[in-house]
């Protein structure tokens, strides 16, 4: 891997972050900040991107770019479960669950549904 590469990916994964950060902060000054919803919405939206690059064969240093740099700095695994850990934390382990569930469920569909849409691209 080349170094322009390498340095892409610091670029582009700079640009996923804030737009997590972006996005995440929009969805919760609308919704509130009991139930994760940016966070949700964030997986779900990288989880379909991620299907639809697979389903376009996106490959080598255009997948590194956008799947590694782009998508993999745009969701977040972490936020995920510590949200989801203090969700349990502060007495409401059914919403800790639904959150863990509604993500993975979610996320899985969409990778899906992203790859077909690709594929039929």
């Amino acid at each position: 891997m080349s170094w322009d590469v390498v340095i892409g990916i610091g670029l582009v994964g700079g640009v996923g972050a804030l737009a997590r950060f972006g996005l995440d902060g929009a969805v919760s000054s609308v919704l509130g900040r009991d139930f994760p919803f940016g966070t949700l919405l964030v997986n779900v939206l990288g989880a379909f991107v991620l299907g639809l690059l697979a389903g376009l064969s996106v490959q080598g240093d255009r997948y590194r770019l956008l799947g590694t740099g782009l998508i993999g700095s745009f969701t977040t695994f972490s936020t995920w479960m510590l949200e989801s850990h203090r969700l349990e934390e502060d007495g409401q382990p059914g919403f800790g669950a639904v959150n863990l569930l509604i993500s993975l469920l979610a996320g899985l569909g969409v990778a899906w549904a992203g790859q077909r849409v690709g594929l039929a691209l």
